[in-house]
């Protein structure tokens, strides 16, 4: 593996990562949402 070939692929962990983290906090917002409007889903 290159070094721009590494670079390149921590660039890309790092924003999985932060996808991971958003797509979790809409997670919990839409349960959040469920539980206030009283749907059992």
């Amino acid at each position: 593996m290159t070094v721009p070939e590494a670079r390149r692929l921590k660039d890309l962990e790092a924003e999985n990562a932060k996808l991971k983290k958003l797509l979790a906090e809409q997670l919990l917002a839409i349960e959040g949402l469920k539980e206030i409007a009283g749907e059992k889903w």
